[in-house]
C-alpha cells in the first residue's frame, strides 16, 4: 500500500497520536473547563462553550452570525497530501454541524523543520487548499511554527441565518436519530499502524476522511432538524452523550442499524482498537447504559474516535424522509437512522 512520502518518510512516526485520537480524554478536559469562565458573555455571543458545541456563533446582525472554530492534529496517515486534506476536511467540518457555510480559513502549522523536507511539508498544505478550493474558500493567512511533531490543521470561519442556526443542545423528545457516514477511522488508522491495513481499507479511510460534510447547509433549512453534530474524537457515545445533556433529554441507539466503514468490525476483533477509544469510555462511561448484549469490541466501536466524522442529527419524524433525500443527494449514502431521543435523564442507553 502507498501510503508514505515520496521521500520514504513515514509522517505517523514522529507523533505519539494520531487525527482526533490526539483529543485530551473527555473526562480531563470537563475539569480543565471547569475552572474557566465566569466573565459576562456578550448578549450576540449565540453559542459558547456551554454544551461543548462544535464552534462559537456570534450574531452580526440580523441576517448574519459569524461561525468560529479551529482543529489540528498531528499526521493520522503517512502520505503528506492525504494528511492535510484530512485536516482541513475534520476543522471545516464544525462549520457544517452549525448548519453553516464556510467562508474563509486559516492554516495552523507546526513542523520538525530539521527533519521534514521542505516538499513533504508544501504537500501537506496543497493537501488542506486543496479541500478548501473544494468548499469554496481561500486560506486567506495563518501561523507556522517549529514543532516536535508535525502538526496541521485550520482556523475555520462561516456564516449562518441566526434563525437556522444548529445546536446540539436543541433536541426534542421523540426526534429521530440520523448518522451521516459510517464508523470506523480510528480502528482503520489503528490497523494502519501496524501494517495490517490493505489497499482497499485504506481507500475507504481517505474517501471517509475526505468527504465533506456540506449536507450540513441544507439541513439547516429545514424547521424539522432540531440538533445538529458532528462525530469525531470523543467517539458516537461520547458526542450522542453531549446533545443528550444539553437537550436534558435520554439517547437510544440501536447497535445493529449503526453503519461502519468496511473492514472495520474484522479489524476491531483482530485488536486493531486505538488507546483513545478506552480514555473515552473511562471519561463518560458511567452515563451509559450498555444492554448486556454488547460485546467489548462493540463497546469500543461505540467509543472509536473518529477524525472528520458524519453528521449526527436529530430531527422531527416527519422530516426524516427529507433529511436522508438530502443526505444521499450529497453523495453520502451510508446515512443511517440509528436511534431516538426520549424523555429521561441525559444517557445514552445501547441495546
Amino acid at each position: 500500500m502507498a501510503d508514505t512520502a515520496p521521500s520514504g518518510i513515514r509522517l505517523t512516526s514522529f507523533s505519539h497520536g494520531g487525527g482526533c485520537g490526539c483529543k485530551i480524554a473527555p473526562g480531563v478536559l470537563r475539569d480543565i473547563l471547569k475552572s474557566t469562565g465566569g466573565f459576562p458573555l456578550p448578549q450576540q455571543l449565540l453559542v459558547g462553550i456551554e454544551t461543548s458545541d462544535d464552534a462559537a456563533v456570534y450574531q452580526l446582525n440580523d441576517e448574519q452570525a459569524l461561525i468560529a472554530t479551529t482543529d489540528f492534529f498531528m499526521p493520522i496517515v503517512d502520505d503528506p497530501y492525504d494528511f492535510g486534506r484530512i485536516a482541513a476536511t475534520n476543522a471545516l467540518s464544525d462549520v457544517y454541524a452549525m448548519g453553516g457555510t464556510p467562508i474563509m480559513a486559516l492554516a495552523l502549522v507546526g513542523m520538525p523543520v530539521n527533519q521534514l523536507p521542505v516538499e513533504v511539508i508544501g504537500q501537506i498544505l496543497r493537501g488542506g487548499e486543496s479541500i478548501c478550493a473544494e468548499a469554496g474558500i481561500p486560506i486567506a493567512g495563518g501561523h507556522t511554527i517549529d514543532s516536535v511533531e508535525p502538526i496541521y490543521g485550520l482556523v475555520a470561519l462561516g456564516l449562518v441565518h441566526p434563525s437556522r442556526l444548529k445546536r446540539n443542545a436543541d433536541a426534542q423528545a421523540g426526534d429521530v436519530l440520523v448518522l451521516g457516514k459510517p464508523l470506523g477511522v480510528g480502528v482503520l488508522s489503528a490497523a494502519l499502524k501496524k501494517n495490517v491495513l490493505d489497499d482497499a481499507g485504506y481507500a475507504a479511510m481517505i474517501a471517509s476522511t475526505t468527504k465533506l460534510n456540506t449536507p450540513g447547509r441544507k439541513l439547516s433549512e429545514l424547521s424539522g432538524v432540531h440538533a445538529l453534530t458532528d462525530v469525531t474524537g470523543f467517539g458516537l457515545l461520547g458526542h450522542l452523550l453531549e446533545l443528550a445533556r444539553g437537550s436534558g433529554l435520554q439517547a437510544q441507539l440501536d447497535m445493529d442499524a449503526i453503519p461502519f466503514l468496511p473492514q472495520v468490525r474484522a479489524l476491531a476483533e483482530k485488536g486493531c482498537i486505538t488507546g483513545a477509544s478506552e480514555r473515552n469510555w473511562l471519561g463518560y462511561g458511567n452515563e451509559v447504559d450498555l444492554a448486556q448484549s454488547i460485546t467489548p469490541v462493540q463497546r469500543a466501536l461505540l467509543t472509536d474516535p473518529q477524525t472528520a466524522g458524519g453528521l449526527l442529527v436529530s430531527c422531527a419524524p416527519e422530516a426524516l424522509e427529507d433529511v436522508l433525500a438530502l443526505f444521499r443527494a450529497e453523495g453520502f449514502a451510508g446515512a443511517a437512522v440509528i436511534g431516538r431521543m426520549s424523555a429521561g435523564a441525559p444517557q445514552v442507553k445501547v441495546s
